[in-house]
């Protein structure tokens, strides 16, 4: 017996950056895809500015460096197996606008998310990160409201996850959900290798997995015969979860 798995429905992940859904969540994307649930990717910068070091050293324009990480984001969605959008909002700092917010209720509204993944609202090293988490809920609350001006019916109410922060120390991180990635982690580390722009993290983000995936095996239980080899992702509820047994 292993850890539960269900259809959950259309997976929608909200980026600050180009890279940011690759190393935080590339696990839950690369799952829905395989359950043959649609995921979706939106990024709301390239992470031109903050997170391209290596490419303006070498000299490269604004658009290219552009280009660069839209080119890395697009393979590495590919290799999940989820669609992926650029809002090209800007990055250093992505600026919190009425009409970028707006831009992220449409998307709710076409896409209709079940479950919704993004930052968390404090991160005192990226004030990027952030911001992209209290626009993510913001436009998911007008979603809701019949009222609100944009195409498409009303959203229900999917429930959000903040995923795991280079820091989670700093950024007040406590998870309460460990997802097994166990079966797709091999998907997540091609993704990471797509973006050679930050080759740094690739180490730093298979090691993590496989510390959540230690804590996942404790919390599971000890005869759920988990793999020895258990990766896992680590991230925070935001809102009650609705159910009728307690498990």
């Amino acid at each position: 017996m292993g850890t539960e798995t269900s259809s959950a429905g259309p997976l929608l992940a909200i980026s600050a950056h180009a890279g940011d859904f690759v190393w935080r969540a590339a696990g839950a994307i690369a799952l829905a895809a395989e359950r043959g649930d649609p995921a979706k990717v939106v990024c709301l910068s390239f992470g031109e500015r903050g997170e391209s070091a290596r490419a303006w050293r070498e000299g490269r324009t604004l658009e290219e460096i552009k280009g660069i990480r839209r080119a890395e984001a697009e393979a590495a969605a590919a290799e999940l197996g989820a669609e992926i959008e650029f809002l090209d909002a800007g990055d250093y700092p992505l600026q919190e606008t009425p009409e970028l917010v707006d831009r992220l209720v449409r998307v709710y509204r076409e896409f209709t998310p079940a479950v919704v993944l993004t930052h968390t609202l404090t991160d005192p090293y990226n004030g990027d990160h952030p911001a992209a988490a209290r626009m993510a809920l913001q436009a998911r609350v007008l979603a809701q409201a019949i009222g609100y001006d944009a195409p498409g019916e009303p959203l229900g109410a999917p429930p959000v996850f903040f995923f795991e922060p280079h820091q989670p120390e700093q950024c007040d991180f406590k998870p309460d959900v460990l997802l097994d990635i166990t079966p797709v982690f091999e998907r997540k580390r091609k993704a990471m290798e797509c973006l050679p722009a930050q080759q740094h993290m690739w180490d730093y983000y298979t090691d993590l997995a496989k510390r959540r995936g230690v804590q996942l095996k404790r919390n599971a239980g000890p005869n759920l015969g988990l793999a020895h080899d258990t990766t896992a992702e680590a991230y925070v509820r935001v809102y009650p979860q609705t159910t009728g047994v307690l498990a």
